[in-house]
């Protein structure tokens, strides 16, 4: 019988002209949207290597003009870029070990069914997915716990995700066999040894899953530290970020400037793309490495348990 839409020749498939304009129509539209998400990309590292007077005057479209390492030279030389870097790094490093073993350990014993009342538990931790004490409270528990002005603060209160605890509990209930659970403990594992032995090193796709949210989660944040951190060297890379990008657009709007502050004020232009670059190039790195685990960790682990 044939296909509407392909005809079998010979134990082949053969498309269709429909088939092959439908394919085209596709591709077409799958490299239109891919150029529309990398031409930004593509133009802030051109604008950050481009001289700051080529941006201004809108010359730099797609590729470089009169290339420059200054605004690199800045960043390197920048005392409170690189300060930034480093707790940032610290924060993102630190923040997602914490993260994934407070994970696992809220996930793991909630998606055991022999566990007493794991579903009520599981309603209640919910709940809090959707009711929050808000701002001002939160502000006022960081003051009363001495965190101000401290690391911690930008670590400790978002140890877990109720969201992302759910995808690896998920994970766990629907992508362990259940008789690798009695195996275990016919061997004579412990909970914690079964955890450590038998369902982590099965678990890879979904840990990458959540290293990623984690890790993403922490570079790119900068509202708490906003909040919380009042000392210059403790203020991570993004919220240095917006610290310049303010003062450029201070140096801009000064009409009554003089020389020396125009010409910084005209660098900062450059060194905004340069810090973007630098600043997103460590994501950009990690994503590639653990792309294959993602999409399977999250089509697994967003299976209704």
């Amino acid at each position: 019988m044939k296909s509407v839409s392909a005809r079998r020749k010979g134990g082949f498939i053969h498309e269709t002209g429909f088939d092959m304009v439908f394919d085209i129509v596709i591709i077409l539209i799958a490299v239109l949207l891919s150029l529309l998400v990398l031409y930004p990309l593509i133009y802030v590292v051109s604008a950050s290597f481009s001289n700051p007077l080529s941006i201004t005057r809108g010359e730099v479209w797609l590729l470089p003009k009169q290339i420059t390492l200054n605004a690199y030279q800045s960043i390197i030389t920048n005392q409170d870029l690189l300060s930034g870097f480093k707790n940032t790094v610290v924060i993102a490093v630190l923040g997602t070990l914490i993260n994934l073993v407070m994970t696992t350990c809220c996930a793991y014993p909630l998606s055991r069914k022999e566990m007493f009342g794991h579903n009520t538990i599981t309603v209640f931790i919910t709940f809090t997915m959707f009711f929050s004490a808000g701002m001002i409270p939160n502000y006022l528990l960081i003051r009363d716990l001495n965190l101000l002005d401290n690391t911690l603060a930008l670590i400790l209160p978002g140890s877990i995700s109720v969201y992302n605890m759910l995808i690896m509990r998920n994970y766990f209930q629907n992508s362990i066999p259940e008789d690798l659970f009695g195996a275990a403990k016919i061997d004579g594992c412990n909970n914690i040894q079964t955890l450590v032995k038998v369902v982590l090193p099965l678990s890879k796709s979904i840990i990458a899953v959540m290293v990623i949210f984690y890790a993403v989660g922490h570079w790119n944040a900068y509202f708490d530290s906003l909040l919380y951190m009042s000392s210059k060297d403790k203020f991570p890379l993004q919220l240095v970020l917006r610290r310049l990008l303010l003062e450029s657009q201070a140096l801009q709007d000064d009409t009554g400037i003089g020389q020396h502050m125009a010409e910084s004020s005209l660098a900062f232009v450059s060194i905004q793309y340069a810090v973007i670059v630098v600043s997103s190039l460590p994501v950009l790195i990690l994503y590639p490495l653990l792309q294959k685990y993602f999409v399977q960790g999250v089509m697994i682990g967003a299976v209704k348990g």
